[in-house]
């Protein structure tokens, strides 16, 4: 009889993960899928469920809105009722969202072991609210799945050692299905997408951001997240005005990958887009003041611009060194944590 695993996922990053682990699992185990609703929006959820050739959930809820603790709290009440009525062998869940830790919190009350899949990630910064839910699902979580070995010292650290194990990337797992899919361009451009709080609740900040992207001198292509978008509305930022960016809507993950494959740059405050970049080798600019994804800072692959906006224009011309293709592994992430997992089941 086969394992019974539910898997939780809310977030466009964790469709995005779960969609090599579904591939290489549903033969496996019985695998049973929640979709919380954290991300709601047809552009940033349905679409993916679609071009990945997901399954439809097998229990989805319409979660997304409201503060950290009202979301979290609302799903830590609907996934525990689903855990009950399953009773899985395990529960998977992927990196930092308020969706990880509901979904961990639930398990590890219901005493089901939780299986963390990009654990050990750490950006040292807790005004961060996916540092917090990454900490706590980490201490919490039975098997932890490190992208890389800088993961695995990070939990060392906090003496989490049983249990850990480096399997590469499992988003690397998906760019590589992707490859066959990407269409080069032509015309050069930068790829835009900024989302996170920090840069867009302040509407002078966000108004800067745009400023410095549109005197860059080559065109901005710049991929508008609903909520930037609601901001910018909200206020009477005129997205016209800034005529050297082309303001899109959110895209699938094929052509987001085909954008970022193609661009000269790609500027992000996006954990997973910094990853993607450095795989596809492509020259990233983050604005944050610090990344999980310490590795890719090496050799001018990425840099992180945060107070000084105007270093945006100082680093845009800098030329990346060496580049280690197997920094994130070889795509094959999600057969590695299938074998691991069913020893430790069995």
């Amino acid at each position: 009889m086969k394992k019974k695993i539910v898997a939780i996922v809310g977030a466009r990053p964790q469709f995005i993960k779960h969609a090599p682990i579904e591939l290489a699992f549903k033969e496996t185990f019985n695998l049973i899928t929640i979709h919380t609703g954290q991300h709601y929006d047809k552009n940033m959820s349905e679409v993916f469920f679609d071009e990945l050739k997901l399954d439809k959930p097998n229990y989805k809820f319409n979660l997304g809105g409201g503060s950290h603790g009202a979301q979290t709290g609302k799903m830590l009440i609907e996934i525990e009722q689903v855990l009950q009525k399953e009773n899985p062998d395990a529960c998977i869940v992927y990196g930092d969202t308020n969706s990880t830790l509901a979904g961990c919190l639930a398990a590890a009350k219901l005493n089901i072991p939780v299986i963390h899949i990009e654990a050990g990630l750490r950006s040292y910064n807790k005004a961060m609210p996916e540092e917090i839910n990454r900490i706590a699902t980490d201490h919490m979580s039975s098997l932890l799945f490190c992208p890389n070995e800088n993961a695995r010292e990070n939990l060392v650290s906090e003496n989490i050692i049983n249990n850990v194990f480096v399997t590469g990337d499992i988003m690397a797992d998906m760019l590589r299905i992707a490859q066959s899919k990407l269409i080069p361009k032509s015309e050069p451009y930068v790829y835009a997408t900024i989302h996170r709080p920090y840069n867009t609740d302040n509407p002078h900040r966000l108004e800067d951001l745009f400023r410095t992207l549109n005197n860059l001198t080559d065109l901005v292509i710049f991929s508008l997240h609903p909520r930037t978008k609601k901001i910018a509305n909200d206020n009477n930022i005129k997205l016209s005005m800034f005529e050297n960016i082309q303001f899109i809507d959110p895209v699938g993950y094929f052509d987001n990958v085909n954008y970022i494959c193609n661009s000269l740059l790609t500027i992000t405050d996006s954990g997973g887009i910094q990853k993607e970049a450095y795989i596809l080798k492509t020259k990233c600019i983050t604005i944050r003041s610090e990344t999980e994804w310490i590795e890719t800072l090496e050799n001018n692959w990425n840099h992180l611009v945060y107070e000084e906006l105007g270093d945006i224009l100082a680093y845009y011309h800098v030329k990346p060194g060496t580049h280690d293709a197997n920094l994130y592994g070889d795509g094959y992430t999600a057969n590695r944590i299938l074998d691991i997992i069913l020893q430790h089941l069995n």
